[in-house]
């Protein structure tokens, strides 16, 4: 092969990734967990908060344009009261919502959502529903399948 032609394909592969990181919707780096107050203020852009404390030792998701979604998420245990430092066998899934300002519109995974494994731990590998075309104002709530749908952690957008 030729320096040419080499230089010809590192260049076709920079393009290529540069096209896939345009690609990009949103990016989450980091984890917050829910301490309900009981207040409003623990809703979270029209989702209700969990109504225990939870902890998220690690998070981090990738959301594209087509929708797809893939989230990593270590240590979603619960926080306090008698079943503290377990997953009470839940399924969790995730929600995107890009308005700072109502009327929200919700960008959820298949609502059946993963289970949690005991240590907490679950993969999100979906797609969201109704992909927006752009997200100025990102945020990641990973939600209880059950009752409320509450969300139990938030993730940190990364800029």
């Amino acid at each position: 092969m030729t320096k040419r032609s080499i230089a010809i394909a590192l260049a076709a592969l920079g393009f290529s990734l540069a096209a896939a990181a345009d690609d990009r919707l949103a990016r989450f780096d980091g984890g917050i967990g829910v301490i309900p107050t009981g207040s409003a203020n623990t809703t979270v852009r029209g989702v209700p908060a969990a109504g225990q404390i939870w902890v998220i030792s690690r998070l981090s998701a990738d959301i594209r344009s087509d929708g797809s979604i893939k989230v990593d998420g270590r240590g979603l245990l619960l926080g306090a009261g008698n079943t503290v430092g377990t997953t009470n066998n839940l399924s969790v899934f995730a929600t995107l919502i890009c308005e700072a300002a109502a009327p929200f519109v919700e960008h959820s995974t298949n609502l059946a959502g993963v289970a949690l494994e005991p240590d907490g731990d679950f993969r999100i590998d979906d797609v969201i529903s109704a992909a927006p075309r752009d997200c100025p104002s990102p945020v990641l709530l990973i939600r209880n399948t059950a009752g409320t749908r509450a969300w139990f952690a938030a993730g940190i957008p990364k800029l």
